[in-house]
């Protein structure tokens, strides 16, 4: 609010050109980014230079993060016999040839890969049948063998 009344009133001398008020503002804000930063130039250069390297270090790091997880979803989309992406295939090409999917990443989908293949085994399916109630399953092939008798005394007249 005071700077709006400042720049409507403000300083009667300044439009008179008696050499007064310009000069100060100027003389206040330094052209030297070093000064302003309160540094030495070779400092500030230095402080300039250690900004560059980390955003640099920052920026491959990231860059090699992306490359993993494309990697990973490329061995999933391989797993499960998806098509293939060439944004992933195009990431691990600008990442180098020395990725390899996170360890913890790899931990996971062995653990899910173990768990279908157990599943999938004949003693997985047995450990269903565990899990199962024995009660429901008679019910079931009772209900069915019914069914399959009345179905055929239907259609065949010496049953």
């Amino acid at each position: 609010m005071a700077f709006l009344i400042k720049s409507m009133i403000g300083n009667p001398l300044s439009g008179i050109g008696l050499g007064g008020g310009g000069d100060k503002e100027e003389e206040a804000t330094p052209s030297d980014p070093a000064k302003a930063a309160g540094m030495t130039r070779e400092e500030y250069e230095e402080y300039q230079k250690q900004l560059v390297e980390e955003k640099m270090e920052r920026d491959a790091d990231f860059l090699h993060k992306k490359a993993e997880r494309a990697t990973l979803r490329v061995c999933l989309r391989d797993k499960y016999r998806l098509p293939k992406s060439e944004q992933d295939e195009n990431m691990i090409e600008m990442a180098g040839d020395d990725v390899d999917v996170p360890e913890e990443l790899l931990k996971m989908v062995d653990e899910d890969a173990t768990e279908e293949e157990g599943k999938d085994s004949l003693m997985g399916q047995f450990q269903n049948l565990q899990n199962m109630d024995m009660d429901q399953l008679k019910e079931k092939a009772s209900a069915t063998v019914t069914e399959l008798k009345s179905k055929a005394e239907e259609k065949c007249s010496v049953m």
